[in-house]
């Protein structure tokens, strides 16, 4: 690749597992061969860093070192005039990934709310990636729903900003951002939300222009492997022992790195 391809995690919602995405999505790559870096742009909040961080700590106790993104975290700029804040943050974010220049891939963490970092992170991205929980609350950060019959009466407000940044993206350099949203913490059991809410989205996609995609099931080795910093890819490193829950989330990784069709990927996620 000449440059990085740059990899955005997004949603106004907090909440979602944009970070828990974000670091399965970096060890698949970097498993793979791949050179990663990796910016936090929620760096107030830091959970990407701070599982950058544990991921590190537990790797230098280990014989055989984890692979580790490149990464960089980045605070929104503190300059009381909000054009020169924006102009800071926008070169803060160039001078980032233009340190990352050499890595195949950069991804990128956003935070929960609409800032202007987070908008020139999206105005960047090659691929936005927007994980949703399985619930009308999350998919309200993108549409407005009639409440009985569930039509859709207009697209919301994260929507309208991802529409802004890509026509920004276009004009900046010719270029398009393809948009997934991923719908995460999945219920094995086929409740009527479920259903329903399958419905939606396939409509939605439709209508405002992005790609749907299963994520995660809801599963609790997710949320315990943050504070060693590890993947479902790790765990045979680490000799762990492996469930069929363990089992069952590799190949849901491996599905969703396969389905978000990344350039030079498909050939080594198969």
């Amino acid at each position: 690749m000449s440059k990085p391809y740059i990899i955005v995690l997004g949603n106004e919602k907090g909440g979602t597992g944009k970070s828990t995405v974000s670091m399965h999505v970096i060890v698949s790559l970097l498993r793979m061969g791949f050179k990663v870096g990796s910016i936090d742009v929620d760096a107030r909040q830091g959970t990407l860093t701070r599982y950058t961080e544990n991921r590190r700590t537990t790797s230098d106790k280990m014989d055989k070192p984890l692979p580790l993104s490149e990464h960089i975290p980045l605070l929104p700029s503190q300059n009381v005039n909000r054009d020169e804040a924006v102009k800071e943050d926008q070169q803060n974010l160039n001078d980032a990934i233009q340190k990352l220049s050499a890595h195949h891939f950069v991804l990128i963490d956003t935070p929960g709310s609409d800032t202007p970092l987070s908008r020139a992170a999206h105005a960047r991205a090659d691929t936005l990636i927007t994980p949703v929980n399985d619930s009308f609350i999350d998919l309200d950060m993108l549409v407005r729903l009639k409440s009985d019959t569930l039509d859709i009466l207009r697209p919301s407000t994260y929507s309208e900003m991802v529409w802004e940044q890509k026509k920004r993206r276009a004009i900046q350099d010719k270029g398009s951002i393809e948009w997934i949203v991923i719908r995460n913490r999945l219920s094995s059991l086929n409740a009527r939300n479920k259903s329903q809410m399958e419905e939606v989205i396939q409509a939605l996609s439709k209508r405002i222009g992005f790609r749907y995609i299963p994520g995660f099931g809801e599963r609790v080795i997710f949320r315990e492997l943050f504070l060693s910093g590890l993947t479902v890819l790790d765990m045979e490193d680490c000799k762990m022992p492996l469930s069929l829950s363990h089992v069952s989330a590799k190949q849901e990784l491996r599905n969703l790195i396969q389905l978000i069709e990344l350039p030079n990927v498909e050939r080594l996620a198969a």
